[in-house]
């Protein structure tokens, strides 16, 4: 078997049928389908079992709410193929996909992990966004976690990879942004990674989602994520490209920026120089703490004036 596709499942009633339609109608079928019903509470369980009874290829697992880490965790468990990917049970796959990035791994056994495209659909999936992928190797991981903004797309759902990678490895329980602490153990342990413009994963932006509604302690825990993985990245900056770095830096200040206003904690994003839009250079003359005042100040005003 090639392939392991896992699904967390949690009360998708009205999603769930299309979900694993796109699955099972994919032009590549040496698949196995890892339907984690996470005790839903709605009909999903029996959706997933009427499937099973349809299709040998659809392995169901029930069992109580853990949350989406633990659901992946438990299809990671049970996955035998030698490759696996994830999907989320309110998006879908285009007809082909996995047979072309297949065709794409199979060629080249090298490869650890294969990205691929997404479109974002937000407004009850009415509007869309396209992130497209050249056709590109990467070997060093830290050029592609910058040059490829990998940051910006660290989801678990758009890539297919070596099941071994997993092998010790598994999605953090009981936490927010779980994909961004995730998938740089995962790089760890790549040799080579590749993008493809081959394929197309639908995703459907949840506006009661964890992203969407995050609070402030939650865009914390994510800040924290990216701080470790910043300092990491700073010890090696005289050998990784200036103006990646300033972009990504500029990332995190934004969410920096998000984090103080909501909470007022002290900044924990390290100060680093690097001009370039008005908020670095901003940075650069007034410090980190007396930017974050200034922000939260601003937005203040704003707010009265509306």
């Amino acid at each position: 078997m090639k392939l392991s596709i896992v699904v967390p499942v949690f009360n998708v009633e009205n999603s769930l049928d299309e979900c694993i339609e796109s699955i099972l109608q994919q032009s590549f079928h040496d698949i196995e389908v890892i339907l984690v019903d996470d005790g839903s509470t709605d009909n999903s369980p029996s959706i997933c079992d009427r499937w099973a009874d349809k299709d040998t290829r659809i392995i169901v697992i029930h069992q109580p709410n853990g949350g989406l880490s633990n659901a992946r965790n438990k299809g990671i468990e049970h996955a035998n193929a030698q490759y696996i990917t994830f999907v989320d049970s309110d998006d879908k796959i285009s007809h082909d996909t996995y047979e072309r990035l297949m065709d794409i791994l199979l060629a080249h056994p090298e490869y650890d992990l294969l990205e691929y495209p997404v479109t974002e659909r937000y407004g009850n999936c009415k509007r869309q966004h396209l992130l497209t992928f050249p056709t590109q190797t990467y070997h060093d991981m830290n050029t592609y976690w910058l040059a490829c903004r990998a940051y910006d797309h660290a989801y678990a759902w758009n890539k297919i990879y070596k099941k071994t990678l997993f092998n010790s490895v598994r999605f953090p329980e009981q936490h927010v942004f779980e994909d961004v602490y995730t998938l740089p153990k995962i790089l760890s342990k790549c040799h080579i990674v590749a993008t493809t413009n081959q394929g197309m994963y639908y995703y459907c932006w949840n506006s009661n989602g964890i992203t969407a509604q995050a609070d402030g302690k939650q865009l914390q825990y994510l800040l924290l994520a990216h701080v470790n993985i910043w300092n990491g990245l700073y010890k090696q900056k005289e050998r990784l490209d200036s103006r990646l770095m300033r972009d990504y830096y500029a990332r995190l200040l934004n969410i920096q920026l998000d984090v103080y206003e909501l909470t007022g904690n002290e900044p924990i994003l390290p100060q680093a120089d690097y001009t370039g839009n008005y908020k670095l250079r901003l940075l650069h003359f007034i410090g980190l703490k007396k930017i974050c005042r200034l922000n939260k100040l601003l937005h203040r005003i704003i707010k009265r004036r509306r």
